[in-house]
């Protein structure tokens, strides 16, 4: 099997199309899935962001130095994309309101989560999603997000205490 490297030199020096379409196929998943936990189940804005993402990837594949690993890199220009995104689109409605799917009498446990997960800031969010669900590590997180490792720690322990405390008043005990 081909790795992330030799596939991201093959589109650095050769323009291969075909290595980078791996490469897409590789990481498509864990960008989308990224995504989609940062817009709260907005698969349709998940998938504008991924592939604003893998453009962004594809033409700047060249500064690619390979000092991280090829998804260390791909999620921090997924972490910017986002940051972009949201720094454009401020909301213009109150952030505790809930989608129109969700308030139906069935929620499910997804849709209890993302409510939770809205309740958090963006950068609480982002270092919960990418530690908790999408199973990185604090360096890691702290080089994808290019934040410092205690701040990473900070975020995550705020946002888990949110998390908890929203959970067990809404009838999740933890068990």
């Amino acid at each position: 099997m081909t790795t992330d490297l030799s596939l991201a030199v093959q589109v650095a020096v050769a323009g291969d199309k075909r290595a980078f379409d791996e490469l897409v196929r590789r990481h498509q998943s864990p960008v989308r899935r990224f995504f989609l936990n940062q817009t709260l189940g907005d698969s349709q804005l998940s998938d504008d962001l991924a592939q604003d993402t893998f453009v962004k990837a594809y033409v700047n594949i060249k500064s690619f130095r390979a000092l991280a690993s090829f998804q260390t890199w791909l999620m921090r220009i997924a972490y910017n994309v986002f940051y972009d995104y949201t720094r454009s689109h401020r909301p213009t409605e109150d952030v505790e309101r809930l989608p129109e799917r969700s308030r139906q009498e069935n929620q499910t446990l997804r849709l209890d989560i993302y409510r939770a997960l809205s309740l958090l800031k963006t950068d609480e969010r982002t270092c919960i999603t990418l530690q908790l669900i999408d199973g990185y590590d604090i360096r890691k997180v702290a080089e994808i997000t290019g934040m410092k490792e205690g701040t990473v720690k900070s975020h995550l322990s705020r946002g888990k205490e949110k998390l908890a405390n929203y959970l067990r008043k809404n009838g999740y005990d933890g068990r």
